[in-house]
């Protein structure tokens, strides 16, 4: 219990006094512990690709990675803190509760990493769920006669989805001044998608050539539907083997034994 109450005046009245020793509004105290964690944050070595990741889900700036930093900080300190006194309360003993908390901490920061994977899946499972449609739009819009910078315009304000959205930075970057064959490449790899990347040197190579740009897309349309059926029936054929695991281990047991369960008393009444 003294080890409690130490933990929470090291924990709430040091940064107290520290607060009544500058002598500064609240605000202005948050505001400047706000500034003083993002620049930590941005000064840290991005090891695990977080910016990479970050960027591909369209968070370009470096407040998105600060932000992301000082989330992941939070959660894994409060995470230790709840779990040191926890811990403490149950009466485990200070250093067992202080490895605990540790684990417990790196445990929320790989999740929290984890996470952010899992949103990068996410995000190429769902634009390449919207890749042979979106194809099939801008195919459309060629062989009609628009321009290529005019066709993805156009979907880019009349589709939904990822893709369009990706179609719109790419509209945005000219605007700015980029070229089409430049904001087509960087939109490719942003993009960690072999399909989209694919799909994207060909077109900018067919650009820059003069190549009929029909015959190419509808190439990459309807290999982008082969692929798109092929992931269909991989995951029917995932979900149809998961389907058949409560088969054989619950329902097949059970109609065994009440097929078996009258022989198996009678041979006991007999027994017997």
């Amino acid at each position: 219990m003294t080890l409690t109450i130490i933990c929470a005046a090291l924990i709430f009245v040091i940064p107290g006094a520290y607060l009544i020793a500058r002598g500064n509004s609240g605000v202005h105290t948050s505001s400047e512990l706000q500034t003083s964690a993002s620049k930590y944050a941005s000064r840290t070595h991005d090891r695990s690709g977080v910016r990479l990741r970050l960027q591909e889900l369209g968070k370009m700036s470096e407040g998105d990675y600060e932000n992301f930093r000082i989330r992941q900080a939070l959660y894994c300190t409060g995470s230790a803190v709840f779990s040191i006194f926890l811990f403490l309360f149950l009466g485990k003993g200070f250093a067992l509760s202080i490895i605990l908390s540790l684990l417990i901490a790196m445990t929320m920061y790989v999740y929290i990493d984890r996470e952010l994977t899992n949103q990068v899946k996410k995000y190429r499972s769902s634009l390449e769920s919207e890749f042979p449609a979106v194809i099939e739009m801008l195919t459309l819009a060629i062989s009609a006669g628009e321009t290529p910078l005019s066709a993805i315009m156009r979907i880019s304000h009349s589709a939904t989805g990822q893709l369009p959205k990706e179609f719109e930075r790419v509209v945005t970057e000219v605007r700015n001044g980029t070229s089409l064959h430049e904001a087509l490449d960087s939109m490719g790899r942003r993009i960690k998608s072999v399909l989209i990347r694919r799909f994207v040197d060909a077109l900018v190579t067919a650009t820059m050539r003069g190549a009929p740009l029909v015959e190419v897309l509808t190439r990459h349309a309807s290999e982008a539907r082969s692929v798109q059926r092929n992931r269909v029936l991989s995951a029917a054929g995932k979900a149809e083997i998961s389907m058949m695991i409560p088969v054989v281990f619950l329902i097949l047991p059970i109609s065994i034994l009440f097929a078996l369960w009258p022989s198996l008393a009678n041979l006991n009444l007999f027994a017997g």
